[in-house]
Order: C-alpha cells, then structure tokens, then sequence
C-alpha cells in the first residue's frame, strides 16, 4: 500500500508524510524534489521558463514514473489535481489523503509564495486557487483530514488508522 498526500502549497504534506513514513516503516518521496532533481531546475524557474502548463506535464510524468513502488508515501505539489492521468494512477496505486487546512493557515505557512513554485500565482490570487483546487481534492481524496496550526502526534495517528482500515 501507498499513500498519498494531497492539499494546498503550505498544507504540511512534506512534514505530515515524512512522519508518516517513519512511524509505519514507509519510504518517503517528495514530487518537487524529483522534478527538481530531473529537470536540473528549482520549481519557480520551471514555471517561469517553460510555463504552467509545461510544468503540469513534467509533474505528471514523473508521477506515472511511480510504477511498481509500494510501501512509499507521496508528496506531490498542490498542482498534481490538475493532471487527470496522474491522479487516475495515484489512485489506483496509493489511497489518497487530502489534507484540508483552512485557508487563513495557508496564507500565513506561505511568506515566500513568489518563489514557492505555485502553479497559477501569477494569474489569481492565491485564495480564488485555494478555493478552487478545494473542489479538487475533495473530488480525488479516499480521505479528508482536517489539520489546524500545529501538525501533532494525534493528527498523525489519525492518518495513518484510517488509511490502515481503507485497506
């Protein structure tokens, strides 16, 4: 079994996962640092050399590159939504866990949103992104987990119960 993380830029997938992995024995990967690892750039110049679109493709290659691992947790960035053949394989190979965090938590975790590589920035706001994507991973999510400022040992072992039973 995977498990995916799924939420907004600032949600805490990278932390969450990282934890996650490490109490159930699980590898952790982190999408952006494989893009970035591939393409030899940071996520923000992918974005603004090659465009939003561009930089969706290249996201959903490297997911459908995922094949075979098991036992993993992913982290993809806040865009993997946007991609229909990536969230169909995530789908099929990982359950996946939208980690819902209101969007005043958002915008006060995202200082840095200029460099941060966030698909759409430049065209809207980050909340009309926010609230549009919501819809979004509430549609692919297997399960929501509402997590408020602090990410604690209790909300991790929430996560990791619940994807167990969905087994």
């Amino acid at each position: 079994m995977n498990i995916t993380l799924i939420g907004m830029a600032g949600a805490g997938k990278s932390t969450v996962g990282k934890r996650i992995a490490k109490q159930m024995g699980y590898n952790f990967l982190d999408i952006d640092d494989v893009i970035e690892a591939k393409t030899g750039m940071k996520l923000q110049q992918i974005i603004d050399n090659l465009g939003d679109e561009k930089f969706i493709e290249i996201e959903e290659k490297v997911v459908l590159e995922l094949e075979g691992l098991k036992n993993h947790v992913f982290s993809p960035g806040g865009s993997i939504v946007y991609s229909q053949a990536a969230m169909d394989f995530l789908k099929r190979n990982s359950t996946i866990v939208f980690l819902d965090v209101p969007f005043r938590v958002i915008d006060s975790r995202l200082r840095n949103r200029a460099n941060r590589g966030i698909i759409g920035l430049k065209d809207k706001p980050l909340e009309t992104l926010f609230n549009e994507r919501l819809l979004l991973y509430r549609k692919y999510a297997d399960l929501t987990v509402l997590l408020q400022e602090r990410i604690n040992d209790e909300a991790i072992n929430n996560i990791i119960e619940k994807c167990q039973a969905k087994r």
